[in-house]
């Protein structure tokens, strides 16, 4: 089993920056897709970004493209996502997920497999 542990969440205000890791441990196992979501209270969880083995293979949904980059360092099987230019509105808990085989619907929560806990980000106006 994978196990995905999230850490950089914190308070910023809004224009800063943060930059999330999320670190794999466990078995060795095939990760070809690596994401992020993000969950606001009552709200669903929400696609942010994904990236394949290669950091050159990424997509980002409209509310954060521009804004956040997401990359992976698989020597360290690690992704991160670096987020400028925050909003208040990109307040929620954010998470890390993996996808142990290739496709092309990767914006679902249903695409992944594996999940960490997640860590908050909380943006003040």
């Amino acid at each position: 089993q994978v196990q995905l542990r999230e850490s950089g969440g914190g308070l910023v205000q809004a224009g800063g920056s943060l930059r999330l890791s999320c670190a794999g441990s466990g078995r060795t196992l095939p990760l070809p897709y690596m994401g992020w979501f993000r969950q606001a209270p009552e709200k669903e969880r929400e696609f942010v970004a994904v990236v394949g083995w290669s950091s050159d293979t990424t997509y980002y949904p409209d509310s954060v493209k521009g804004r956040f980059t997401i990359s992976r360092d698989n020597t360290m099987n690690t992704v991160y996502l670096q987020m400028n230019s925050l909003k208040p509105e990109d307040t929620a808990v954010y998470y890390c997920a993996a996808r142990v085989r290739y496709g092309r619907t990767l914006d679902v929560t249903s695409a992944y497999d594996y999940w960490g806990q997640g860590t908050q980000v909380t943006v003040s106006s």
